[in-house]
């Protein structure tokens, strides 16, 4: 086949210890075509942008866009919006992609026709805590049967991780929501699907991804999930399922259950169900790690779970207000 030229955007802020060694990843790419690579680097508070404008100095491959807001989608349209390619990959400023990534990817586009291909979002930690995330991040009791998540056999899918797309697609759809500050990847792979693209899921696309370093770094990041998600779901009708149900009404259940439990104690008994259903599903996730490690993986699930529950519940309706669907639907009604 002639491998088509690709563009690797970077939506990169305050990657100054990671940012030479994931371009590195990306330029290293055994792939027997052009590449390219455009950083949108935002106001960082530390070195990043003098990390990036010295490797674009040292490459004449790689470009530097300047991304005032900040924001990943914002950024991420900027790099699209400066590149030239055909194909454009996204890839973040810590991702380290293994040699073949875009080589695999850029052929599954080939063979199986479709707009966007991505991989496995391979969570691997360094400390105890890390550990215990990375196995709760990719078990199914964790995030349900999301296969970027826990893998599986490839073939179309709802979303994937990062991405691999066709320019076309992205042009057709008119690239990212800027309004979406999480979830904006899901957001764009629904609307490339309903306007009659394919997202597909392919396994052999593994990238490294480090976990948060602490309860409160993690539950940050499921509650910004779970209240973006109720985002996606309030705007796209039809695209919530059980598995996006289940946290919320966990929460619901286990907060009923210990109020209730202060009057009519057999209602303790849905947070001990709770409880010792994350243990028991922890004992299996926990081979091969550390007695620390082992012992955190109860909590990550819980923080996980929790978290993103509490997210989707109390997800203010302003939130998302300036997307292009809820800009179209106002003007509809005006």
């Amino acid at each position: 086949m002639t491998w088509p030229a690709v563009s690797v955007v970077m939506p990169v802020l305050n990657e100054e210890r990671h940012l030479a060694s994931a371009v590195s990843h990306v330029l290293a790419q055994e792939y027997p075509g052009e590449l390219e690579v455009v950083l949108a680097v935002g106001p960082s508070h530390d070195r990043t942008r003098e990390v990036a404008d010295r490797i674009a100095a040292d490459d004449a491959r790689v470009r530097v866009v300047a991304n005032p807001t900040g924001r990943t989608p914002a950024g991420l349209n900027a790099a699209i919006g400066a590149s030239s390619h055909s194909i454009v990959a996204r890839v973040d400023g810590h991702a380290m992609m293994p040699a073949d990534y875009l080589a695999v990817a850029v052929g599954t586009i080939e063979e199986t026709g479709a707009d966007n291909v991505g991989g496995i979002m391979a969570a691997e930690g360094e400390t105890p805590w890390e550990k215990a995330v990375a196995a709760a991040m990719t078990s199914k009791v964790g995030v349900g049967n999301a296969r970027f998540h826990t893998g599986g056999r490839g073939g179309p899918a709802d979303t994937v991780y990062l991405g691999v797309f066709r320019r076309s697609a992205l042009e057709r759809v008119g690239g990212y929501d800027e309004a979406f500050l999480r979830a904006q990847d899901w957001e764009m792979n629904h609307r490339i699907r309903t306007s009659g693209g394919t997202v597909w899921f392919e396994p052999r696309m593994r990238v490294s991804y480090r976990p948060r370093p602490t309860v409160r770094a993690l539950a940050k990041q499921y509650f910004n999930y779970g209240r973006w998600r109720r985002v996606v779901s309030r705007q796209h009708k039809g695209t919530i399922n059980l598995r996006y149900l289940a946290p919320p009404t966990a929460l619901v259940a286990i907060a009923l259950g210990l109020v209730g439990g202060l009057l009519f104690w057999p209602a303790w008994l849905v947070p001990g169900a709770y409880l010792a259903a994350i243990v028991a599903a922890s004992v299996p996730l926990g081979r091969g790690h550390s007695a620390t490690a082992r012992l955190s993986i109860p909590l990550a699930l819980a923080t996980m779970h929790m978290a993103w529950g509490a997210g989707f519940l109390t997800s203010p309706r302003h939130l998302g207000a300036n997307s292009r669907v809820a800009r179209g639907a106002r003007e509809q009604h005006a």
